[in-house]
């Protein structure tokens, strides 16, 4: 069985770093590109300023209505945070979901590399310090 040793791991850490940010990135890329927006579900179709917006059923006031009044202000709150977080996993908003996440950790491992202790040890007797102060 071979062993690997990592003689450094400084530049073990960084080299993580920099696969994780291009394949990241370059996922968060082709998602991106490839996306296709879910219509499924739409009520009709709004025009604001030449362009054309779809309108779904939560976005009506009759739903709003309804939910604030069986649930309260908390249910729409809710119903709204629910929508958001479910809808960072889809289409285009999964590409920047993924490019965020992608840039976090990929500066959590540069970050690591650059502020692990370093085990260099010095030449003057019981001055093993980095800056030489004792």
């Amino acid at each position: 069985m071979m062993r690997w040793k990592i003689k450094n791991l400084h530049a073990f850490l960084k080299l993580i770093s920099a696969i994780i940010l291009l394949v990241g990135l370059g996922s968060a890329i082709y998602i991106y590109q490839t996306a296709e927006d879910d219509l499924s579900g739409v009520l009709g179709y709004e025009i604001v300023g030449g362009s054309v917006y779809p309108v779904m059923p939560q976005d009506s006031k009759m739903y709003r209505h309804d939910l604030e009044l069986y649930g309260g202000k908390a249910a729409v709150f809710a119903d709204e945070f629910s929508r958001w977080i479910v809808g960072l996993w889809h289409g285009r908003s999964l590409a920047y979901t993924i490019a965020c996440i992608t840039l976090i950790i990929s500066f959590g491992f540069f970050f690591a590399a650059n502020h692990l202790p370093s085990r260099l040890k010095s030449d003057v007797p019981n001055n093993n310090t980095r800056d030489g102060k004792i």
